[in-house]
């Protein structure tokens, strides 16, 4: 049951990109382009998302437990620290440089191109490399 509701989930969310056109580096790009032609229409996506999120994200914390698991996995951290700022910092130029982040990547990916093929392998080279240099020793 859970494997189906991520599944139906994750769908829902890729359709959401696709429709958004966040999966269209172009439209990110002219998004984040606030000196030349900005284009604002993403800021539609950003506040529906978030509004939504603030509405809902209240009441289901509410809840003893999620419906599909035994407890809420909700970080308790509120640091600020190098490692966190690097890798915000990265994220935003590497999304600023190309148009494109991990979700909107993985599902370009249904419609092919050798760009998002391209990324999507760096990005996953750059994970596998976290995973070894932040692997802690034996």
């Amino acid at each position: 049951m859970i494997v189906l509701v991520a599944l139906l989930s994750g769908l829902v969310f890729a359709l959401g990109l696709g429709l958004a056109g966040m999966t269209r580096p172009d439209n990110v790009l002219a998004f984040l382009d606030l000196a030349g032609a900005w284009d604002p229409a993403l800021m539609l996506v950003l506040a529906g998302a978030s509004g939504l999120y603030m509405l809902v994200a209240p009441a289901v914390l509410q809840r003893h437990r999620p419906l599909l698991a035994p407890r809420f996995h909700v970080t308790m951290r509120r640091d600020i620290d190098a490692k966190l700022l690097l890798g915000a910092a990265l994220f935003g130029v590497g999304w600023g440089l190309v148009g494109l982040c991990p979700g909107p990547a993985l599902v370009g990916l249904a419609g092919g191109g050798g760009d998002l093929v391209l990324f999507v392998a760096a990005m996953l080279a750059g994970m596998f490399l976290f995973t070894r240099v932040e692997a802690p020793s034996p």
